[in-house]
């Protein structure tokens, strides 16, 4: 029986190829702490249907490179899309440095008016 795994892809960049991360929970055997553990798996994807971020299974197969032991089964869920930052259009102007003989212009003047 082969092995099948489900998990998120991760990138889509290489043609007919996906990266698919699984993450598990595990417990050290000694301090019975649990950690979480990401595995990345490379799978062939004939159609170039997954997409960053789709919940997908995947199925050992024969190898289709040094890389690529695994196959793509299905699309079980797409993702829900990216958030994208906007850059803001209009850079903030910043005010002009002040120089030291200003600021002891500013100093003295307010100086004189409190006294």
């Amino acid at each position: 029986m082969a092995k099948s795994l489900i998990g998120l892809v991760s990138s889509d960049k290489r043609d007919k190829t996906i990266t698919v991360s699984i993450v598990s929970r595990e417990t050290h055997p000694l301090y019975r702490k649990q950690y979480t553990k990401t595995r990345k798996y490379t799978a062939h994807d004939e159609k170039n249907e997954a997409h960053v971020g789709d919940k997908v299974e995947i199925v050992e197969c024969r190898p289709f490179s040094k890389t690529v032991c695994y196959n793509l089964v299905k699309v079980l869920e797409k993702s829900h899309g990216t958030i994208a930052l906007k850059e803001d259009v209009n850079e903030v102007e910043m005010p002009e440095k002040v120089g030291a003989d200003e600021i002891a212009a500013n100093t003295s003047a307010s100086e004189e008016t409190k006294e």
